[in-house]
């Protein structure tokens, strides 16, 4: 066991997804990386077997039957239910995970994810459980960053974070979408973000 496992094996995941073959797929995934897991088929399956006193993270499908995904996100947030949230999301479902990063998410994977995506968002979500807030950027470094943006980066990353494609950016600003994926590039490198989630965590 590696030692970042030791010190997150104590973090319990609880995996959401109404889907069967999906929960059971990423229960083991998890399991077989040193951590503690609880599937939930359910949102309501989850608020019955919810342990408020554990360290937690989750893993929330948003389209489920009865309460959705974004639906148990806002009970959460209601609730003041202190987990930290990485929302999964299908094909074409961008601007709903971005409605949840504003809401509070901490990340969101699309399905299916690479093992190594999902780790990393699973890790940082643990860090996030373990110390609230470590990862927040300050807003005038956010400034700066955002200080540094050509007017067009700054048109294609205020569609970024609106959840829109590259296409739509593209069709929006009358420019190709190769054009767009070089702005996109150079935002996060600007921004330093590794992916969307960090622009917006940034920008909400």
């Amino acid at each position: 066991m590696t030692r970042l496992m030791q010190r997150m094996d104590d973090v319990c995941v609880y995996v959401v997804d109404d889907d069967a073959s999906v929960l059971r797929s990423l229960c083991a995934l998890l399991s077989s990386h040193g951590y503690q897991t609880v599937a939930c088929e359910s949102a309501d399956a989850f608020l019955l077997r919810y342990e408020p006193d554990r360290t937690a993270v989750m893993l929330l499908d948003v389209r489920m039957p009865g309460m959705s995904g974004m639906d148990l996100q806002a009970y959460l947030k209601r609730h003041n239910f202190q987990i930290p949230v990485i929302i999964l999301t299908g094909h074409g479902d961008v601007q709903i995970a971005v409605r949840a990063m504003k809401a509070g998410a901490v990340d969101f994977i699309e399905k299916p994810s690479a093992e190594g995506r999902l780790l990393e968002a699973i890790r940082d979500a643990c860090r996030v459980a373990k110390n609230r807030g470590a990862h927040t950027t300050p807003a005038d470094v956010v400034a700066k960053r955002v200080a540094q943006l050509t007017q067009r980066e700054r048109e294609v990353l205020d569609h970024l974070v609106l959840g829109k494609t590259n296409k739509e950016i593209a069709t929006e600003l009358g420019i190709s979408q190769r054009t767009i994926e070089i702005h996109r590039a150079r935002v996060r490198e600007k921004m330093k973000a590794r992916g969307i989630s960090d622009l917006i965590r940034m920008m909400s």
